[in-house]
């Protein structure tokens, strides 16, 4: 389950997908305290203002669960230095489980660099502009063959050889089983 974590993007998977997630960065306050600014004037003014709140990733572990679990999420980014790895160890099964794209990206810092934070532990994309649709599609078909599609990434655990006892066990209880058909077949016959 931990193991999954050193299966990170390679340097040009990497760049491709900070590239795009770098346009949709959050605003900064400074940004949103002269969008609101420019709104406020418009209101007074009696206009209506055009300006929107920009499209920007989401971050943080709860904010992004529960976009995954309301299927709202479009590409998740995992860091894979997170310490403690527990808090992000569950969130690549979820995203399987709700058919979410997503990735391991080395370095906590990177991700935070792009939220205008010193550390994230997770980012995800919601929605994109128009122009950038196709980009986060071949990305999101990428990732999905590269890590929820992967079954060598998924443990199997001890590989279906069971211990002495567990196989004197396993025949005891299929000759009980036997006994019970041949009971059964007995009576009706």
């Amino acid at each position: 389950m931990v193991n999954q974590f050193t299966n990170t993007l390679n340097k040009n998977q990497a760049s491709e997908l900070l590239k795009l997630l770098k346009k949709y960065s959050p605003e900064t306050t400074q940004q949103k305290k002269t969008r609101l600014q420019k709104v406020a004037e418009a209101k007074a003014a009696g206009k209506e203002s055009d300006e929107k709140k920009p499209l920007a990733i989401k971050y943080g572990i709860h904010q992004v669960t529960s976009l995954i679990e309301n299927k709202q999420a479009k590409l998740v980014v995992i860091a894979h230095d997170v310490d403690p790895i527990e808090l992000v160890c569950w969130l690549p099964t979820l995203c399987r489980k709700k058919d979410v794209p997503f990735c391991i990206l080395k370095s906590k810092a990177r991700l935070g660099a792009l939220v205008h934070k010193k550390n994230a532990a997770v980012v995800c994309l919601t929605s994109v502009r128009k122009e950038d649709t196709a980009s986060l599609e071949t990305l999101a078909k990428t990732f999905k063959t590269q890590y929820n599609d992967n079954v060598a990434v998924r443990r199997t655990w001890g590989g279906g050889i069971m211990g002495q006892k567990s196989q004197h066990e396993q025949a005891k209880k299929e000759k009980a089983i036997a006994l019970e058909q041949a009971k059964k077949m007995g009576l009706k016959a």
